[in-house]
């Protein structure tokens, strides 16, 4: 089964502030990233790893009363802010939040215990995943 793992900082946190103001991340975290992404795509749980680049570089697509709209960035509006994300190769569920944990775990390490973010593990849809009679015709 395949996972994505977001990285979702609140936008009050130094880290977040640090990321919408485009700095690099950390040279430690950096480094550690590096190895634990090497790691875990030579052990074949890492398919992909992506950050993004702040709100202020990105736009929003509205669908709404039939209409589109399009907002360039920053989202003031926006309590979270999302810097990347990973997909990963995971038998299960749990198998998927323990290497999520780990992930934050390096950020832990790395920036030590100020450092606020959340990592969310959602499973991607794969039609292989449902069984047939519950697939809607």
């Amino acid at each position: 089964m395949k996972y994505i793992a977001m990285v979702i900082l609140d936008r009050n946190t130094e880290a977040a502030g640090n990321y919408e103001a485009g700095m690099p991340p950390d040279a430690k975290l950096e480094t550690a990233m590096d190895k634990h992404i090497d790691e875990m795509t030579k052990a074949g749980v890492l398919l992909e790893a992506v950050g993004l680049l702040p709100l202020a570089k990105g736009a929003r697509v509205w669908a709404a009363g039939g209409k589109l709209t399009v907002t360039d960035g920053p989202f003031i509006e926006s309590k979270e802010v999302v810097g990347g994300y990973a997909i990963l190769r995971a038998k299960s569920k749990e198998e998927a939040v323990e290497l999520g944990k780990a992930f934050m775990k390096l950020h832990l390490d790395a920036l030590g215990p100020s450092y606020e973010g959340t990592v969310e593990v959602r499973q991607i849809f794969d039609p292989a995943d449902f069984e047939p009679q519950k697939r809607k015709k």
